[in-house]
């Protein structure tokens, strides 16, 4: 291989690892959650500097690659692909912190029955999938899969809209548990944020293997179905 290439390989081992990393934190603060760990979170909270770490490294070799080679064609596409990734990968690690917090600030655990209720764990489930098939979509250049995270986010979206009303009934239910139910309707936002930056992730990885920009295009089709 060339040193460009060399230095390609590298970089998407980089990337893959930071993927894994995040993907740990996530499934961490889910477990932190559910079990009401403290000690758990706050180990979420210490590994958060790890994320941020990878993400300050990735950024610099992406600098030094432009720099060194002028990469041109697919490994320009993958190089500013790699670089909104990167972005994107460390926000859902911020997310994944900003959920163990709630667990360390918690006086009282989650309600388990309340965590299905308002389909929160279900949620859960589905954006750490969503993440794990965007990952395995970028190692294996995959766009089918890639494209196929669109409509999976529409579950995470549904749930989203629907929480205010579930929220409320399990407040109706138990006034005394407001606090944590409050946590709860933001841990759902931040879920559902989860999905938003994996589908970022899904047009980069279609933008540097196929050359195609996605971005704005379904707000785009909405506007000018709205026209029609």
């Amino acid at each position: 291989m060339t040193p460009l290439e060399n230095e390609i390989t590298a970089l998407k081992k980089e990337l893959v690892s930071m993927w894994i990393l995040v993907q740990s934190q996530l499934n961490k603060a889910k477990e932190a959650m559910v079990q009401f760990d403290k000690d758990l979170a706050r180990e979420v909270l210490i590994k958060e500097k790890r994320v941020n770490a990878f993400e300050l490294k990735i950024d610099r070799d992406c600098e030094n690659i432009f720099a060194l080679y002028c990469p041109v064609a697919v490994d320009l596409r993958f190089l500013l692909a790699a670089l909104k990734i990167n972005t994107n990968l460390e926000r859902i690690g911020d997310i994944a912190a900003g959920i163990a917090i709630y667990v360390v600030q918690s006086s009282v655990n989650f309600d388990v029955k309340a965590l299905e209720s308002t389909s929160l764990l279900r949620m859960y489930e589905e954006a750490v999938n969503i993440l794990i098939d965007t990952r395995t979509a970028f190692e294996k250049e995959d766009t089918v899969l890639a494209r196929s995270i669109f409509k999976r986010d529409d579950v995470l979206d549904a749930i989203n809209e629907s929480a205010p009303i579930n929220i409320a009934e399990v407040i109706k239910a138990n006034p005394e548990s407001i606090t944590e139910t409050l946590y709860m309707l933001s841990i759902i936002r931040k879920l559902e944020r989860v999905g938003d930056q994996s589908k970022n992730i899904a047009e980069e990885i279609i933008f540097y293997v196929e050359a195609k920009i996605l971005k704005h295009l379904e707000s785009s089709n909405r506007r000018l179905e709205g026209e029609e």
